[in-house]
This record gives C-alpha cells, structure tokens and sequence, in this order.
C-alpha cells in the first residue's frame, strides 16, 4: 500500500519521528546554541556517523531539542505557511518519512555553507528523512514540496547537496535517493569515498561556527538532487548548492491545470448561456 503524503501541521508534531521531532541543526544559530553537556568521562571523545558525539561509551546528539522544533515549526506555519511534508503508511497509521522546506532568512545554517548563501527569489529545502525499508517515499516527499511551492508561486527551490561515500555509486548510508548518474554533476566527479566520520572531520575546517559537527542525517544527498532535475549553482567537492527552477519544466503542470480549469468553466457558462436561451421557447408551448 502507498504512504499518503500530507502537510506538516502542529497536531502531528507529536506523531514526528524522533529524529525529524527533535533536531534543529537547521533550525537553531549555531552561535545562540548553549554549551554541549559533557560525556560522563572526559578525555575521551569520539566523533561518529549521525551527527553523535560518544564519550566513553555515552552518546549524545548535540543538535537536539524538541521545545525549539516545534517553535520553529509553529512560527514559520504562523508567518508563512507550510514547512514540511510528511509521508504516512496507511496500514499503520505511522509517520515514515519527512521534508522540511523554508525561506533560507529562517534557516540559520543556511549561511555557513561554503556555497551559501541561497538565491533571493528561492525557497530552501532542508532534508528529506525516511524511515528504514521505505526509501522509496523519498520521491512522493520531494514531489509534494514541489507541487505545494508551485502552488504558491515560488519561483525555484534550492539545497545543500551532501557528495557521500560508502557505496560503488557514492551513495551514503540512512538518504533516499533516486537512480543517479555519478559523474553527471559539476564539482562532484572524481571524488574518493567519503564516510560519515571524514565528512564530519573535513566539516570542521570547511564550517566556521561554534558548533561545527554536521548532522549528516539532515543533509541531503548531492545526487539524490541531482537525478531529481536540480542543477548545480554553486560548485564544491563536498558541499554543492543545487537549485531547481519551478517556472520552467515543472511549471506546465500548473497551466496545463490552469487551462483544464478554464475549459470547464466556459463549457458551463456555455451551457448556462443555452438553457436562458432555450427557457422561453420552452414556455410559450
């Protein structure tokens, strides 16, 4: 049975996943975030997969908080509109999959990429997360986004592409993604498998910011974008910014509706028009 795909709204906060629920590495300025709690043990610290940080044996994730995600959540709503998409199984009733989309002005992380910043006139697509065993949602999420911007009349939707490692294609563990040509991507040929953890070192000297640890979790994979029909704008090994324009080659899907939309209107004020004509005929037998 197909996952149905609906908007995000305050009511299914609760019903998040507890990743997409609780992490704010997009949401929150790294430079306003409090202190990270220290590992039971001190001395001992090691950078992981997932944005974790594991001290002895304790992890810990340094970008979660689920009081600023739903303020965040709630005020974006309140100010702009839908922020996110969320895809269901029917069956189950659960919440297996996500995306976040804002305007790039309330989305902090957005200016400490080393391709940022994001073009005025588009709209920031932050992640897109699926629950394991459904990685196919990904697309029905990144379709849902794109319809509802289209809708709005935003002009093109842009992200922060993640090249990653740990697979033959370059395909990294935990992102759904489509079919992708490896080398099709400017900035992205060549490239030596990339693991979680080197990404995460690498981070660190690209990222200028208090709190430099990437949530590779909430990144989105460069070629995942790519295969999507987004076109790179701004080039790295690493960190690409890809942009899809919604006015062109998606765009005649809303006028294609819009012109079906005009049909039926004039076909029934045609019929409107016969029957005030044909009433008095009718009247005078």
């Amino acid at each position: 049975m197909e996952p149905v795909v609906s908007r995000l709204t305050l009511e299914s906060f609760e019903s998040l996943p507890p990743h997409a629920r609780r992490c704010v590495f997009w949401e929150v300025d790294p430079s306003m975030a409090g202190p990270l709690d220290q590992p039971e043990s001190a001395g001992h610290t090691e950078v992981v997969g997932r944005g974790e940080i594991v001290g002895r044996g304790v992890a810990r994730a340094p970008f979660e908080s689920e009081f600023d995600k739903e303020a965040w959540i709630s005020s974006v709503l309140l100010e702009w509109g839908a922020c996110g998409q969320l895809a269901t199984d029917p069956a189950t009733g659960v919440i297996v999959g996500t995306a976040f989309y804002a305007p790039p002005g309330r989305v902090p992380r957005s200016r400490l990429f080393p391709t940022s910043p994001v073009s005025a006139d588009a709209i920031l697509l932050t992640s897109i997360q699926v629950e394991p065993g459904y990685e196919e949602v990904a697309t029905p999420l990144l379709d849902a986004v794109l319809v509802d911007l289209m809708r709005r009349g935003v002009r093109a939707v842009e992200a922060f592409g993640l090249v990653r490692g740990g697979g033959p294609d370059g395909a990294g563990s935990g992102t759904a993604r489509r079919n992708p040509t490896p080398d099709a991507t400017p900035g992205m040929r060549d490239i030596s498998e990339w693991s979680d953890e080197e990404i995460v070192s690498v981070a660190r000297e690209i990222l200028d910011n208090p709190q430099p640890d990437l949530c590779t979790r909430c990144l989105l994979d460069a070629a995942f974008l790519k295969a999507s029909g987004f076109d790179v704008v701004a080039s790295h090994a690493r960190f690409p910014r890809l942009r899809l324009e919604l006015d062109e080659g998606l765009g005649w899907k809303s006028e294609v509706e819009g012109a079906l939309e005009k049909l039926v209107v004039m076909a029934a004020i045609d019929m409107t028009g016969r029957e005030r004509t044909f009433a008095p005929v009718g009247s005078r037998l």
